[in-house]
């Protein structure tokens, strides 16, 4: 094969996992999702990389160019997914890496925690916990997300905090949640976005 017809790919996809690691790299275009799976697995993994801390991720969506058109719909799909994001405080900004390809900077774990929650964003969300739901947890993580709450509560300028200090656990915990899976490892996920987001409120 002559030098110029080697395909440069592996080249390009060698530089993104050097520069974002191949853990922030979510490539769509490999499994070819439909759109609406696309949307759905984007949002799950954006929130699970936010709980991770990481800062910048890599969403490969495909260009479209097998597609009716020539207009990729999970491309259409992902585009149509980062303002809401921005709006729950799960993503900050995001260029496009390649006609294909996003880079997207996440919001930091208490910019989500602070982001305001509009009625249609409360309508579309996953269905809240309710305070029994607490109880499942382990001792240590109930500590922490008391702790959380009471922080957040004294930065609102709360009095009485002991009165909504249980339901600000819970707002905190239905937060934290979805970006973490369920079991034992989902409890460690929750301990340690709890932690992130205290070292974030010290900063």
């Amino acid at each position: 094969m002559r030098p110029d017809r080697i395909s440069l790919k592996p080249v390009w996809k060698a530089f993104d996992e050097a520069e974002f690691g191949p853990r922030n790299i979510l490539n769509l275009r490999e499994s070819l999702p439909t759109a609406a799976d696309a949307r759905h697995r984007a949002e799950a993994w954006l929130r699970e990389r936010q709980i991770s801390r990481a800062k910048e991720v890599l969403l490969i969506t495909g260009r479209g160019n097998q597609s009716p058109g020539g207009v990729s719909a999970v491309r259409a799909s992902i585009v149509s997914l980062l303002p809401p994001l921005r709006r729950k405080g799960v993503v900050s900004e995001w260029r496009e890496h390649s006609p294909g390809s996003f880079v997207i900077r996440l919001a930091s774990i208490t910019e989500m925690l602070d982001a305001p929650r509009r009625k249609r964003d409360r309508e579309d969300a996953q269905p809240s916990r309710d305070p029994a739901s607490l109880a499942a947890l382990d001792k240590s993580t109930l500590a922490l997300l008391r702790r959380l709450a009471v922080r957040s509560l004294e930065a609102l300028g709360a009095r009485d905090i002991d009165k909504f200090v249980e339901a600000e656990m819970l707002s905190k915990f239905n937060s934290l949640a979805g970006g973490t899976p369920a079991g034992v490892e989902g409890e460690v996920r929750l301990r340690d976005a709890i932690v992130a987001a205290l070292d974030q409120l010290d900063e």
